[in-house]
């Protein structure tokens, strides 16, 4: 009698096993990709009322090409963007796979959206199988919450972060929020930017996250993945389309729509052509360069990828700036395993390392602080030294008027044999010797008659430069209109014939203010205090000169 008990019970547990095995259908969709200009296209299913959750497994049948993989529902809501993502692909009502998000699953026709990241050998195929269930098998998700900006404290001061960091909701990364959080604090970072690509699934567990870890910022960003170039959009938390070329979706739409969610768009490794490598890597966007707030003139350390394209980035950089746009420079690590296990070419976050003044460590301060300027980048890591630019009580990112501008520079933490130098127009100015810790020198810049001169301060660590800032624009002050009275000289229309100036003081007008410290709150960079006796003196022959 016993025997038949448990018979009974074993026939009466596969019963639901076997009802939920039958509620499941299967469609297999397999075609050819289009050969035609778009980089994606749609493959259709159709849903019907009633289903809970949908799966999907994708396979480019092929070793050469390459395809990428998303989902959108009947009104072409975004639904996750995975990417290269190798596993199925799962979304329910409550829960959903990584790089995708929950909801109500409506009935009518989906699809899955395919992008051609590598056709090497045309035109390819793909394989496409979803699975539709009346009851969901991924468990509950309690731990998404919608996002709400955050700020931490703290005052005004310089915040250390990495502005380009991924976490498993990218297809092509692993790290875990608390994975990625425990790393950068570990480095001494105070906020990190999580940039997944072309998905916001991440922010969905932003709270959950953060409230583990009080002393480390998640700003949130995506990176704007496409095929000819890759674009962090710092501070966006909508999703915004990337599938360039579809109806009514371009880069400008695509900035206008982060606009709006008061996002700063940076070009990301700009100068990365590695191919196949690295697909869409190099920044060839139609994108009107007004538009970038930020250029990442380093991804990764020196020691790493960054040995090869910083130097490029940096000229992309300046190329912009000539034409008189002034995107501020950051760093990013391009993290995507929270420094473990890396490759010959991966850096952890904090390699490099971006310094941000802001008025306190919070996602609106970090942004207001971006779009100001007030940026130093310490292209190997946290190690590297600090270096403050300013002019009187201008600082970098900041525009000034002056006939002469007296621009101090304070470097602390830099190892022996170290230099600092001003960088005027791209053109790299003589070096001086960094002779304590910390130590300060000031420079005297003399504008051009029309327009803006651009300066900004690098420090050499073997003759390369370790930390760069921001630039300053000085310009000359209008000119004065004329009087009666004694003759004048020069032009009045444009003031006081220039005269020769290299942009660099003379060695001897250094300021040997070694025993400094920094005011307890602030960057430090303010120049209220007496010039040297050389830098006065040259200051008072300049203006009999000019007399």
């Amino acid at each position: 009698m016993t025997r038949l008990r448990q018979a009974l019970a074993s026939l009466a547990l596969l019963v639901p096993a076997a009802s939920a095995r039958a509620a499941e259908t299967v469609q297999e969709l397999k075609g050819q990709v289009p050969m035609d200009s778009l980089d994606h296209f749609f493959v259709a299913f159709d849903v019907p009322a009633g289903t809970r959750e949908i799966e999907i497994a994708h396979d480019d049948l092929s070793d050469d090409n390459i395809l990428d993989w998303g989902l959108v529902d009947p009104q072409g809501v975004f639904r996750g963007w995975g990417g290269g993502n190798d596993e199925n692909a799962v979304v329910g009502e409550a829960a959903a796979s990584r790089s995708y998000v929950p909801g109500p699953i409506a009935a009518g026709t989906w699809s899955v959206v395919v992008g051609k990241a590598k056709l090497a050998a045309p035109p390819g195929e793909y394989l496409i199988t979803i699975t539709l269930r009346d009851a969901p098998t991924l468990p509950a998700q309690p731990e998404r919450a919608p996002y709400q900006p955050v700020t931490l404290g703290g005052g005004p001061r310089w915040y250390a972060g990495d502005f380009h960091v991924h976490s498993r909701e990218s297809g092509d990364a692993s790290p875990t929020l608390d994975a990625i959080a425990e790393f950068a604090r570990g480095r001494g970072l105070d906020f990190v930017v999580v940039t997944d690509h072309n998905t916001t699934s991440h922010l969905d567990f932003f709270a959950d996250a953060q409230a583990r870890h009080p002393d480390l910022l998640f700003v949130p960003g995506c990176e704007f993945t496409t095929y000819a170039g890759h674009m962090n959009a710092i501070g966006a938390t909508a999703w915004v389309d990337h599938k360039l070329g579809q109806p009514g979706v371009s880069i400008t739409a695509a900035a206008d729509a982060y606009d709006l969610q008061g996002a700063v768009l940076s070009a990301n490794h700009p100068a990365l052509a590695l191919g196949d490598l690295c697909i869409g890597c190099a920044w060839q966007l139609d994108l009107d360069p007004a538009r970038l707030g930020a250029v990442e003139i380093a991804t990764g350390g020196l020691d790493k990828a960054g040995m090869f394209f910083t130097d490029d980035a940096m000229r992309f950089w300046d190329d912009l700036c000539d034409q008189g746009h002034r995107p501020a420079p950051i760093g990013g690590s391009d993290d995507h395993k929270a420094g473990l296990d890396l490759g010959g070419f991966d850096s952890p976050i904090g390699d490099p390392t971006t310094l941000v003044y802001a008025d306190s460590l919070g996602v609106d301060a970090i942004l207001a602080g971006l779009r100001a300027g007030r940026t130093v980048v310490k292209l190997q890591g946290p190690a590297d030294p600090m270096l403050e630019l300013s002019s009187g009580t201008h600082v970098p990112g900041d525009s000034l008027e002056a006939s002469q501008a007296v621009v101090s520079v304070r470097v602390a933490g830099a190892p022996a044999g170290a230099s600092v130098r001003l960088v005027r127009d791209r053109k790299p100015l003589e070096a001086v010797p960094v002779a304590g810790d910390p130590f300060t020198h000031e420079f005297l810049v003399e504008p051009p008659a029309a327009g803006y001169t651009r300066v900004r301060a690098e420090v050499l660590v073997d003759g390369k430069p370790r930390t760069v800032t921001n630039h300053l624009w000085i310009a000359a002050p209008p000119a004065e209109a004329p009087t009666t009275g004694p003759e004048t000289t020069g032009d009045p229309t444009t003031g006081p014939e220039p005269t020769t100036n290299t942009g660099s003081s003379e060695p001897g007008t250094a300021s040997d203010s070694a025993g400094a410290s920094p005011p307890e709150t602030g960057c430090g960079c303010r120049n209220d205090g007496p010039l040297s006796p050389v830098l006065a003196a040259s200051l008072l022959a300049l203006r009999r000169r000019r007399r």
